[in-house]
C-alpha cells in the first residue's frame, strides 16, 4: 500500500448534520476518494439528534460536495459510490442508546470484513459534548476496538475539534478524560491551519535553502509579525464572540502554533514526535512575564461601524447577540519574546483581527538594517529595510523584499519584491486543509497535530491575559475596514 493510501476504517462524525461536515469534511474526504486516497471499502457514519433516514443524509452531504468540492463530480459513478458508503443514526450525544447503535454498526459483519474493525471518531461538536462523548466511547469499549484473529490489529482514533478547553484549566480537564480512554498516540487534536501547504512549508523553505536558514536568528532577525486578519465580522457567531473573544479564537490555536513552527529548532528528524518536541520547547522559552508587564505587552481593539469594499457594516456592539456596553476585544497584538540562544531580544509581534482591511494571513521575517547608511554621502536618504513574507492566504507564495537604484542621474533606492506564487507555479487548487488532516489521521500520522503538553503550555500562557474585562483597559476603538487601532504603529515600534 502506498504510505499515504489510507487503510479501510469506519469514520463516525459527531455533530454529521453540521455545517463543518457539510462546507468541508465530506467536501474533503470526496475528493481524496476522487483522488484514489480514500479507501474504497471504507464507511462514513454521521451521527446527530435530529431523525433522518440515510438517503436524506446522503442528499445534504451531495449537495455540500457539489457547491465546497474542490475536484467537482464530473464523474457522476464515482460520485455516487462514494455517496453510497455514507450513513446516518440519530441520537443525543449523551444518551448511552446512540453508543449501542454505533457499536452496533461497527460490529455488523460486513462492515467489519470490510474495514478490518478500524474506526476512527471525529468530535465536530460543540466543546461542550466533548467530553460527555469521549466517556461514552470509553465506557462502550469503543476505545480499544476487538481483535479480528491474525493479521494487522484494528485501530481505534479520535480526532477533536479546536478550541482544546477555554483555559488551562478546561484544557488539562479535557486532556485528562481523552487520556483516561484514548492513548496519545490514538488522539488528534485538529487546527486546519496546520493542514494549510503554506505553513508545512514554512520548514521546507528554511531548512532546504541554507541560504534563508543560516538567517534565520537574533544576528539577522529584527522582529517577527504573524497575522491573521479577517475581513468578515460576526456573521451570526456573536454570541459565542462575547464568550471567546480574539485571543481564545485566533490567538491561542492558529498564532501560537504559526510561531512555534517559525521560531522552533530543526528537528533531529522529519518525523511527528520530534516535530512536535521541538514545537513544545518554543513554547517552554516564553518569557513570562508579570501582571503588570501583560498589559505592557498587549493591545486590544474593537472594531467599530466602517466600511468593507465600500460596503457600510455595524460595529461590534451593534451585532446580534452582542452587549451594548460589550468590551470583548475583536483584534489582539501580542509582544512575545522566544528566550532560546536563536531568539533571545527578538520581539514576536501575533496580530489577529476581525473586519480588518483585507482578509489575509502571513509570517514577516523583518531584517536587521546596516548600522551605518553609506548612501547618505551622496545625499540619499532612502531606507529598504530587507523582510521576508510567507503568506499563507489567500494567494499563498513568498516574496523577499530588497532595495535597488532607481534608474535617474540622481541617487535614489526603490523597494522591489522577488514574488514566489504557488497559484502561478502549480496549476489548479492545493489540496484543502482538511484533506491533508484526515488522510494524516487515517494514516496515524499526528506530524501536523498538536500534543497534549503543547495545548497546555500555550494555555499556561495565553490564560493571565484573559482576565476578566472589568480588570483591564477598555478595547481601543477601531474602525471596521482599517488594520486597527491607530496606537498599532507605535506598539509594533515603527516611526
Amino acid at each position: 500500500m502506498d504510505p499515504k493510501e489510507t487503510p479501510p476504517l469506519t469514520l463516525v462524525i459527531f455533530g454529521g448534520s453540521g455545517d463543518l461536515t457539510r462546507r468541508k469534511l465530506v467536501p474533503a474526504l470526496y475528493d481524496l476518494w476522487a483522488e484514489g486516497w480514500f479507501n474504497t471499502h471504507s464507511r462514513i457514519l454521521g451521527v446527530a439528534r435530529r431523525s433522518k433516514t440515510h438517503q436524506e443524509f446522503r442528499e445534504e452531504l451531495a449537495d455540500g460536495i457539489r457547491t465546497f468540492s474542490r475536484i467537482g463530480t464530473r464523474d457522476e459513478g464515482s460520485f455516487h459510490a462514494f455517496l453510497s458508503r455514507i450513513f446516518y443514526q440519530a441520537g443525543d450525544f449523551d444518551d448511552p442508546k446512540t453508543y449501542y447503535g454505533i457499536r452496533s454498526f461497527l460490529n455488523d459483519d460486513s462492515v467489519r470484513s470490510d474495514t478490518r474493525g478500524n474506526a476512527l471518531y471525529y468530535l465536530a461538536t460543540q466543546p461542550s459534548y466533548f467530553i460527555p462523548i469521549i466517556r461514552q466511547l470509553g465506557a462502550m469499549g469503543l476505545s480499544t476496538p476487538r481483535e479480528q484473529g491474525e493479521g494487522t490489529p484494528p485501530f481505534s482514533r479520535v480526532i477533536v475539534e479546536k478550541p482544546f478547553g477555554r483555559d488551562l484549566e478546561s484544557a488539562i480537564l479535557l486532556n485528562t478524560d481523552l487520556l483516561n480512554v484514548f492513548r496519545e498516540e490514538q488522539v488528534f487534536r485538529i487546527d486546519h491551519y496546520l493542514g494549510k501547504e503554506t505553513v508545512q512549508n514554512i520548514l521546507v523553505f528554511r531548512l532546504a535553502n541554507p541560504v534563508f536558514g543560516s538567517l534565520w536568528n537574533r544576528t539577522h532577525v529584527s522582529r517577527v509579525e504573524i497575522r491573521v486578519s479577517e475581513s468578515l465580522g460576526m456573521e451570526g457567531r456573536g454570541g459565542y464572540f462575547e464568550e471567546a473573544g480574539i485571543l481564545r479564537d485566533m490567538v491561542q490555536s492558529h498564532l501560537f502554533q504559526v510561531m512555534a513552527l517559525t521560531a522552533m529548532e530543526p528537528p533531529v528528524a522529519f518525523e511527528a514526535d520530534s516535530i512536535r518536541d521541538e514545537k513544545v520547547k518554543v513554547l517552554r522559552s516564553l518569557k513570562p512575564l508579570s501582571k503588570d508587564e501583560i498589559e505592557a505587552n498587549i493591545l486590544r481593539g474593537q472594531y467599530a461601524p466602517g466600511k468593507i469594499d465600500g460596503i457600510p457594516v455595524a460595529g461590534y456592539r451593534e451585532e446580534p447577540k452582542v452587549a451594548p456596553d460589550s468590551r470583548v476585544e475583536t483584534f489582539v497584538a501580542m509582544r512575545i519574546e522566544v528566550q532560546n540562544w536563536r531568539w533571545a531580544e527578538v520581539p514576536f509581534y501575533l496580530i489577529a483581527g476581525k473586519r480588518m482591511s483585507r482578509k489575509a494571513t502571513e509570517i514577516t521575517l523583518h531584517f536587521r538594517e546596516y548600522p551605518f547608511a553609506i548612501f547618505r554621502l551622496a545625499h540619499c536618504e532612502d531606507r529598504v529595510p530587507n523582510s521576508l513574507t510567507i503568506r499563507i492566504q489567500p494567494n499563498e507564495g513568498i516574496s523577499f523584499r530588497f532595495g535597488l537604484k532607481r534608474p535617474s542621474a540622481q541617487l535614489h533606492i526603490d523597494p522591489a519584491d522577488m514574488d514566489f506564487s504557488y497559484e502561478k507555479s502549480y496549476q489548479g487548487s492545493p489540496p484543502d486543509a482538511y484533506e491533508r488532516l484526515l488522510q494524516d489521521a487515517m494514516i496515524g500520522d499526528s506530524t501536523l497535530f498538536a500534543r497534549n503538553d503543547e495545548v497546555e503550555k500555550a494555555w499556561s500562557y495565553i490564560t493571565p491575559f484573559l482576565s476578566a474585562p472589568g480588570n483591564r483597559p477598555d478595547p481601543l476603538s477601531y474602525t471596521a475596514g482599517t488594520d486597527g487601532p491607530d496606537a498599532l504603529a507605535e506598539f509594533l515600534g515603527r516611526p
